[in-house]
């Protein structure tokens, strides 16, 4: 087995993915506070491919690490022995396993070792953002928003000269900061829990008014905490994990990560010291991440809920064993359908909001490649019918001709709607219009498939309306 070092990493297998660019240029301009599986499969991910891009170097990761615990000092020790490097296996449900060695985490720092290099390191004005998965408990933050300032574990660490707990480097870490006038950070919460910017806030700025409220002060006009929202399943990895890991890489690796092949950020564009090109590698920006969130949690994490509780319960110990049981099965299903989607209808039914459908459809450009391009490029994959993607896709382009089946015109508000790709989809030519930029990198032109259906479906549009059309989507057979 090959030992994974910074001195081997040129030397790994070519089905082993390595870093595309020069790890010796690369200086951190992101501090992350306690590297888990989650950060290392997940945000760690999307940085490596931003560090692919030119220009882009100096927003490698330092690594922090607050626990003191001997889980965490062989991480550190790891880190250090492996130069940062850890492989992650990407393992999709209907292909070969894929191995990636993540070079992003270019320096990684042991807090209980010296809690006080933390706070000098997060002072560096070269670290522009400080991310955080501390979990969702971490924050202490209740369902009113309350701070509990004399919990022991944060009153005695607002009692030490050098704090140990996140809020409190944070806080000192600003505090260098702003004496020295090198300005502040954007603290970005990559925690699962609801409005996690707004938690996040509460927490660091409970902490700093308690400590010195002067500073808090300064914290709260200058620091941004934007919301995020995470999704990317990432197990835990056992001695038996890392075993199975190596032995199928052929890497002396004593980090591995392994994940599900489905990844997505989605992060308010609130960064106070400037940011990576996050949205040229997928990250997806809003001014409101509530909406995504409430998608995932009521209905990706409570069934993960559901199956958990009743699966343990049942004797199994595995999601996938689950998924051979009928009744398991049937019960997210119709979780799903009946229970949760069923309050997301019932929002679009509320008459007295009566939202407007062309607000709704204003800037699908930007939208679709947010919303959509994910789902059309998983069910090209994965051979799936793509009947709805298709029906969607020419609503889009026929929108874009600014008339209704009745002739009536509307406003088309597409700020983001290049001249160029405006002529490919109103133009003569039908499936020029898949070539457009915002369908770039979705794959569409070359599913024949997908192009057949697309073309039929636009070509009903055009001669039969669009209802009748819908009618025969609708009635397509799987």
């Amino acid at each position: 087995m090959t030992i994974l070092n910074s001195t081997t990493l040129p030397h790994l297998p070519p089905e082993i993915t390595v870093p595309a660019y020069d790890r010796a240029k690369v200086r951190p301009g992101i501090a992350h506070l306690s590297v888990g599986n989650f950060h290392r499969a997940h945000q760690a991910v999307y940085i490596e491919r931003i560090l692919g891009r030119p220009g882009q170097a100096d927003w490698g990761i330092v690594g922090i690490g607050l626990m003191d615990s001997p889980a965490e000092t062989d991480k550190a020790d790891a880190m250090k022995a492996q130069d940062g490097l850890y492989s992650l296996t990407v393992c999709a449900p209907d292909a070969p396993d894929t191995v990636h060695v993540i070079g992003s985490i270019v320096e990684y720092v042991h807090g209980p070792a010296d809690r006080a290099a933390v706070i000098a390191r997060l002072a560096d004005p070269a670290i522009r953002i400080v991310s955080m998965t501390i979990t969702e408990g971490g924050y202490y933050v209740d369902e009113n928003g309350h701070f509990p300032l004399d919990l022991p574990v944060i009153a005695e660490d607002l009692k030490r000269d050098v704090p140990h707990s996140a809020f409190g480097v944070l806080t000192e870490a600003l505090r260098l900061r702003r004496d020295r006038g090198v300005g502040p950070f954007t603290i970005l919460s990559c925690d699962n829990l609801p409005q996690n910017g707004h938690v996040a806030r509460t927490a660091v700025l409970s902490w700093a008014r308690a400590r010195d409220a002067a500073l808090a002060e300064w914290m709260e006009e200058n620091v941004t905490f934007p919301c995020t929202m995470v999704d990317r399943i990432t197990p835990a990895v056992r001695p038996d994990d890392v075993r199975r890991l190596d032995g199928a890489s052929g890497l002396d690796d004593r980090i591995p990560v392994f994940c599900e092949d489905f990844i997505q950020w989605v992060i308010e564009d609130k960064f106070c010291a400037g940011r990576p090109e996050f949205d040229a590698v997928g990250v997806q920006f809003t001014g409101n991440v509530h909406p995504y969130e409430e998608v995932k949690l009521r209905m990706l994490n409570a069934s993960h809920s559901l199956l958990g509780l009743s699966g343990v319960l049942s004797g199994y110990r595995i999601v996938s064993d689950i998924m051979a049981d009928m009744y398991e099965v049937a019960l997210v299903e119709r979780y799903l359908g009946y229970d949760a989607e069923p309050l997301l209808l019932r929002r679009f039914r509320n008459h007295a909001i009566s939202d407007q459908l062309l607000r709704i459809a204003s800037d699908s450009t930007s939208k679709l490649q947010m919303f959509v391009r994910e789902t059309a490029m998983g069910v090209l994959a994965t051979h799936r019918n793509p009947v709805r993607i298709a029906f969607l896709i020419a609503c889009y382009l026929e929108y874009l001709r600014g008339h209704d089946d009745n002739g009536a015109t509307y406003p088309i508000v597409e700020p983001h709607l290049s001249a160029q790709d405006r002529a490919l989809a109103t133009g003569a030519d039908i499936d020029a219009a898949l070539g457009m930029t915002v369908f770039s990198g979705w794959g569409l032109a070359d599913s024949e498939d997908f192009v057949t259906r697309y073309r039929t479906i636009r070509q009903s549009i055009r001669t039969h309306g669009t209802r009748r059309t819908l009618a025969e989507v609708v009635l397509t057979a799987e």
